[in-house]
């Protein structure tokens, strides 16, 4: 059945207080992300409620509303809701007391809001670099073809240039002139700037009006564009102060670009690399550590990563880990039991239960799990919302981890493990890798689907009407079955 997304979105923003209490809305893959003037307006209960609406979370800056796969067109409704200069009206950045608590907030929320809009380009991206992997695992295109040459560029092109994409979305974020932020961040992808990195880190002295320049490759990298666009918004609002009202077409631009890009070459860009490179270290180190029992650690707590939000703070590593190895065996394997086993709870429910709309809920769920590795709907729509099939998934998260980090599984992308991507777990050097990725996926559905089906739930009763026209899916079944 289609769903009304226009009444569902008019029924969320006045759920959240009114357009009026909204400074902006994004959305990810299935969320709806607000930030609001007020957070004590918003009625939960109500939020919760509304059909439609999955699940919600909220933090100290963001009320995320979990939609599902087709959350854009729910955010293509709500923008109709708001005031025609709503950009305008969100330029004015809020001001909170500075503690520890609201920085690291501050922190995590700019890097999932920034990552958050680009997940699909990555993940499409990802999908055609292993597009062009099996097609030379394969035989159809041989290693010198233009087809394979041009199939890898048309995959790299949103890796190559992800520092201009971060910026772009980060400019978003910070509410800062877009076009220079990518104007500055292309300057770290130019050929001639690359070209002399290269050339620093083969020992050639570099400098810029007398500072050394620090060799960095910045290709495949996030936080050194975040962290330089998040300065950008400082340095042209205080451009913006000292210009002349006459000079301010030509001179503010030039300033701006004048000041920020050479931080961002000199100080900004080396201290981003820096940080990513000891956030990999730090995950990847305690992976050496606890090998495949940090895989099975991270499998089942990904679901709760999940509502948090906190999944994304993965991204750049992933990315980069990627870039630098052409494998990452930590994260991206740990979500393999993760998805599945929330696909395969969702499939008990659908199986046991009597109401017929959680029934449907469910089995999407799971499809959406099983199949595309998109596991919000099943864990939102179903889940959290019955406790038990959270814990069955969380047990068969672990041990499906567990598994697959003793196997050594590991991906060549980072698009979200299901059926339509396990390729990227396939190792052209370890044909019993194809066993494993589809042994551990079985593995995943089964096991979470039987330890619902004996942990059991608190069903959702159904209506008087539904309860006359619908019959459980067990008994359709058996009438259905030859005699």
């Amino acid at each position: 059945m289609a769903k009304n997304f226009a009444a569902i979105s008019r029924s969320i923003v006045d759920a959240i207080g009114g357009a009026d209490n909204v400074v902006a809305v994004t959305h990810c893959m299935t969320r709806l992300r607000f930030v609001l003037n007020d957070e004590s307006v918003v009625d939960a209960a109500t939020l919760k409620s509304i059909t439609g609406v999955m699940g919600v979370v909220r933090n100290e800056k963001q009320c995320q509303v979990i939609i599902g796969n087709n959350v854009s067109q729910a955010y293509a409704e709500v923008l109709k809701l708001l005031p025609e200069d709503f950009a305008a009206a969100s330029d004015a950045p809020a001001k909170n007391k500075i503690t520890l608590k609201r920085i690291g907030a501050g922190i995590l929320d700019a890097l999932i809001g920034t990552m958050s809009p680009l997940i699909p380009a990555i993940i499409g991206g990802s999908m055609v670099k292993l597009l062009a992997m099996v097609f030379t695992m394969t035989g159809v295109l041989s290693s010198t073809s233009a087809t394979l040459i041009i199939l890898n560029a048309i995959g790299d092109g949103a890796f190559f240039f992800l520092p201009v994409m971060v910026a772009a979305s980060a400019a978003v974020k910070f509410k800062t002139n877009m076009s220079l932020a990518i104007a500055i961040a292309g300057v770290l992808v130019h050929p001639s700037f690359i070209d002399l990195m290269a050339k620093a880190a083969q020992g050639q002295h570099v400098e810029f009006m007398g500072i050394s320049v620090t060799a960095v490759k910045y290709s495949y990298t996030v936080v050194p564009a975040l962290v330089m666009t998040w300065l950008l918004s400082y340095i042209e609002r205080w451009v913006d102060k000292i210009t002349p009202a006459v000079t301010k077409n030509f001179l503010k631009p030039m300033l701006i670009v004048l000041i920020a890009a050479p931080i961002a070459i000199v100080l900004i860009g080396p201290l981003g690399i820096w940080i990513g490179t000891a956030i990999s270290a730090l995950v990847y180190t305690i992976h050496s550590y606890l090998g495949w029992l940090s895989v099975a650690i991270m499998g089942g707590i990904w679901p709760l990563l999940v509502m948090t939000g906190m999944h994304r703070v993965f991204t750049p590593t992933i990315i980069e880990t990627i870039a630098k190895t052409g494998t990452e065996a930590m994260v991206m394997p740990s979500e393999i039991g993760a998805n599945l086993s929330l696909g395969g709870s969702s499939l008990a429910v659908a199986w046991k239960t009597k109401n017929s709309e959680l029934r449907q809920t469910a089995l999407a769920a799971a499809a959406s799990a099983i199949v595309a590795g998109i596991s919000e709907p099943a864990l939102y729509g179903v889940a959290i919302r019955l406790k038990r099939p959270l814990i069955a998934s969380i047990i068969s998260g672990f041990v499906c981890g567990g598994v697959a980090g003793a196997a050594g599984l590991a991906s060549h992308s980072m698009a979200a493990p299901g059926l339509f991507t396990s390729v990227q777990f396939f190792d052209p050097a370890n044909p019993m890798s194809i066993v494993w990725v589809f042994g551990v996926m079985a593995l995943a559905v089964v096991l979470s689907f039987v330890l619902t089906l004996l942990l059991g739930f608190e069903d959702i009763p159904m209506s008087v009407n539904e309860s006359k026209n619908v019959q459980p899916v067990q008994a359709v079944l058996a009438h259905k079955m030859p005699r």
